[in-house]
C-alpha cells in the first residue's frame, strides 16, 4: 500500500478519497453539463469577466463557444486551462510567452520540443527567484531574531 492509498475501517461504509489533502472536484459540473457563463467563470476562477475577455482577445482564450445569443459558454477543459494559465502568471512568464505556448499548444505536437524549452526557460526563473526569496527570508529571520531578543531596546 502507498501513502495515498486508504482503507476503509469499515466495509459497509463508503471509502474515503485517496488524497485526504485534496480540495473539491476539480470541476463544479461533470463533462457534458460544463457550460459556464462567465459569471460562474468568476467565481470559480477568481479571475475577472474582464481578465477573461482579455485573455480572448490577446490570444490566450481564443476556443471559448458561443450561445446562440452570442453569450461565452465556458467548458471544464477551458477551466483547466484558465489553472495553467493562472499559473502561469504566476511563475512570472511574460504575457507574449503566455500567449506563444497557447499558440504552440494550438499547433499541435510538432511544437512540444519549443513549449518545452519555453517551459524550462521559466522553471529557470523560478528556481532563481526561489533562491533570492530564500536570501531575502534569512536576512528578515536574522532581524526578527535580533529584536526579538531584545538588542534594538
Amino acid at each position: 500500500m502507498t501513502v495515498m492509498q486508504t482503507t476503509p475501517a469499515d466495509t459497509e461504509q463508503t471509502p474515503e478519497p485517496a488524497d485526504l489533502c485534496a480540495g473539491p472536484p476539480r470541476h463544479p459540473r461533470p463533462d457534458g453539463q460544463d457550460r459556464y457563463t462567465i459569471s460562474e467563470v468568476v467565481a470559480v476562477t477568481g479571475l475577472t469577466a474582464h481578465t477573461l475577455r482579455w485573455y480572448e482577445r490577446i490570444g490566450l482564450m481564443p476556443h471559448v463557444d458561443r450561445s446562440h445569443t452570442g453569450q461565452r459558454r465556458y467548458s471544464n477543459r477551458d477551466l483547466d486551462w484558465l489553472d495553467l494559465v493562472t499559473k502561469l502568471r504566476l511563475t512570472g512568464m511574460p504575457v507574449a510567452d503566455m500567449v506563444r505556448y497557447a499558440q504552440l499548444v494550438r499547433e499541435g505536437e510538432h511544437t512540444y520540443g519549443e513549449r518545452h524549452e519555453l517551459l524550462e526557460s521559466t522553471r529557470r526563473d523560478v528556481l532563481a527567484r526561489i533562491s533570492e526569496l530564500r536570501d531575502t527570508l534569512a536576512v528578515l529571520d536574522r532581524k526578527i531574531s535580533l529584536y526579538a531578543g531584545g538588542a534594538a531596546r
